[in-house]
C-alpha cells in the first residue's frame, strides 16, 4: 500500500503487527482492570452484594446481562470508576512530550521535555479525594466525575488527541465481563481466606497487576 509520493508504505506485516499489538494492549490491560474490580468487590461484600442487588433489580436472575443493560446499572459505573481510581492499569500513561517552554503551576517545564503524567498517584491524593486509600463506590453518588478524560482527578485512560485509541471498547468489556461474572456467579475465596486476609499486594511496572493472582471458586445463581 502507499504510493510513490508518501514518504513511506505500509506492508501487511506492518498491518498484522499493529493489530497484534492492539489486541494484546486490550487483552491484557482489561484481564488486569477485572481482576482488580473484583479483588475489591471480594474484599468488600458489602459492596459485591449491594452492586448484585443492582443487577437483580435491573436485569433480573433469569437472563445474564447484556451490552445493552449497561447504561441503567449506575452502581456498576461507581465500582468501575473506584476501581480505576485506585488501580489505574497503566499508572504513568504513556510518555509525552512537551511542544514549547511552558509553565504549569509555577513549575518551568522546557520544550521537548519527556513528561509522564503519574494517574495513580492522582487517583490516590488526599487533598483530591476523601478517604483516597478507601474503596468506596459511594464517592461518585452525586457526581458528575467522568473517566473518559473531560476530568483530570480521573484520567486513566488519559486525555484529549493523545488519550487511549481502545478506551471505549475496554470500558465496555470490563462493565460487561464484571457485570455477568458478579451477576451469575456467587464467589467464595479459595483456601478458606477471609476477606479481610485478601492479599492486595501490586507490581509496578508499564501496567500494574496483581502479585499473586485472585484465586476465587464460583458458584452458579441465576435461575436454570
Amino acid at each position: 500500500m502507499g504510493s510513490k509520493e508518501s514518504e513511506y508504505t505500509i506492508e501487511r506485516s506492518n498491518i498484522k503487527a499493529i493489530i497484534l499489538d492492539m489486541l494484546a494492549a486490550s487483552m491484557d490491560t482489561s484481564a488486569t482492570a477485572i481482576e482488580w474490580a473484583l479483588s475489591e468487590l471480594m474484599k468488600h461484600p458489602r459492596v459485591m452484594k449491594k452492586l448484585q442487588k443492582e443487577l437483580e433489580n435491573k436485569v433480573g436472575l433469569k437472563r445474564m446481562v447484556e451490552e445493552a443493560d449497561l447504561d441503567r446499572l449506575d452502581y456498576l459505573s461507581m465500582v468501575v470508576k473506584e476501581t480505576f481510581r485506585l488501580h489505574p492499569v497503566v499508572p504513568l500513561l504513556l510518555p509525552h512530550e512537551a511542544r514549547e517552554d511552558c509553565t504549569v503551576n509555577g513549575f518551568h517545564i522546557p520544550g521537548k521535555s519527556r513528561i509522564m503524567i503519574n494517574v495513580w498517584a492522582i487517583g490516590r491524593d488526599p487533598s483530591v479525594w476523601s478517604d483516597a486509600e478507601k474503596f468506596f463506590p459511594e464517592t461518585f453518588v452525586g457526581s458528575n466525575i467522568d473517566l473518559r478524560g473531560r476530568d483530570f482527578q480521573l484520567i486513566p485512560f488519559g486525555a484529549g488527541r493523545r488519550g487511549c485509541p481502545g478506551m471505549q471498547m475496554g470500558l465496555i468489556v470490563v462493565r460487561l465481563v464484571i457485570a455477568q461474572l458478579v451477576h451469575c456467579f456467587d464467589w467464595v475465596l479459595a483456601n478458606n481466606i477471609q476477606p479481610t486476609e485478601l492479599d492486595m499486594t501490586k507490581v509496578f511496572g508499564l501496567t500494574v497487576p496483581r502479585a499473586k493472582h485472585l484465586l476465587a471458586i464460583p458458584r452458579y445463581r441465576l435461575h436454570h
